[in-house]
């Protein structure tokens, strides 16, 4: 729609999958500033401390969904137990599996974890190398698809996921102003999405190449909104405890997540939509 041009803001985007990825080339010094969820920004915080997130710009919380082939008996969160099952290690889709087990008294400790990347999990499924797995949109949908006999477990409400611009700290108090005018650009989008549900549907229909009936299934799921909530702290505070409870990361603290906050560039834009106390 042009309202990055229209902020005069030249930028380039470099394609990824998953916020993992992005983070990754954050921090390699490919990008100046990577998408991606909560669990992400936590995992790598125990490692470095050179980003902070900007904004959350949309969250779900149906994003995540556990895909169960044929013939397992996997019909319940707790059935995953001593099953194998393929996730992102590290990442929100690993999260949401261990939560959802938890929450039904289950023991994460007692599935088979695969780490594989989204794109290899729909043959891993079709040749039987995991019984189910653990990701995010839009592959359930491809896969619900691509593989027969699989199926989602219930939708669970264990877990918000957040999706977050996170920037170098570089930028920080450097390209304040830059990073406004991004921020300016992406309510204008966000505003647009709401505005104009139709028009959005088809720009995203077209981007992603994929039929009228996946956006009618992924649309309802994602609220819009540009923030930086307090619940994205306690956020990121849980699932510290829970990767070093569980043995992810081998560390005795963590770190104190208003350093990965950063809200100078967003209290310009749209100051009530920030509630982090400080």
């Amino acid at each position: 729609m042009g309202y990055f041009s229209s902020e005069g803001l030249p930028i380039k985007i470099s394609e990824v999958i998953g916020g993992h990825r992005t983070l990754h080339e954050l921090l390699a010094g490919n990008a100046d500033l990577a998408t991606s969820s909560d669990a992400v920004v936590m995992f790598n915080s125990f490692e470095c401390s050179d980003y902070a997130v900007i904004a959350t710009f949309v969250t779900s919380a149906d994003d995540i969904k556990i895909i169960t082939r044929s013939g397992t008996g996997i019909t319940h969160p707790l059935h995953l137990q001593g099953k194998h099952v393929g996730t992102v290690t590290g990442a929100a889709s690993h999260y949401y599996l261990d939560m959802l087990l938890l929450l039904h008294g289950g023991d994460p400790r007692s599935v088979q974890l695969h780490n594989l990347q989204p794109e290899a999990m729909a043959n891993a499924l079709k040749h039987k190398q995991v019984d189910a797995v653990a990701i995010w949109e839009p592959y359930p949908f491809t896969i619900l698809k691509s593989v027969p006999g699989t199926r989602t477990l219930p939708k669970s409400s264990v877990y918000r996921l957040t999706f977050n611009l996170v920037a170098h700290k570089r930028l920080l108090g450097v390209r304040d102003n830059d990073l406004v005018k991004l921020l300016r650009a992406l309510d204008r989008a966000e505003q647009f999405i709401k505005l104009k549900p139709a028009h959005a549907m088809s720009i995203l229909r077209n981007r992603l190449q994929l039929d009228q009936s996946f956006i009618y299934w992924i649309w309802p799921r994602y609220n819009y909104r540009l923030s930086l909530d307090q619940s994205l702290l306690t956020t990121l505070e849980g699932e510290s405890r829970w990767a070093r409870q569980e043995g992810y990361i081998k560390k005795e603290l963590s770190p104190n997540y208003l350093d990965f906050v950063y809200t100078g560039p967003l209290n310009r834009v749209r100051p009530e939509s920030i509630s982090i106390v400080r």
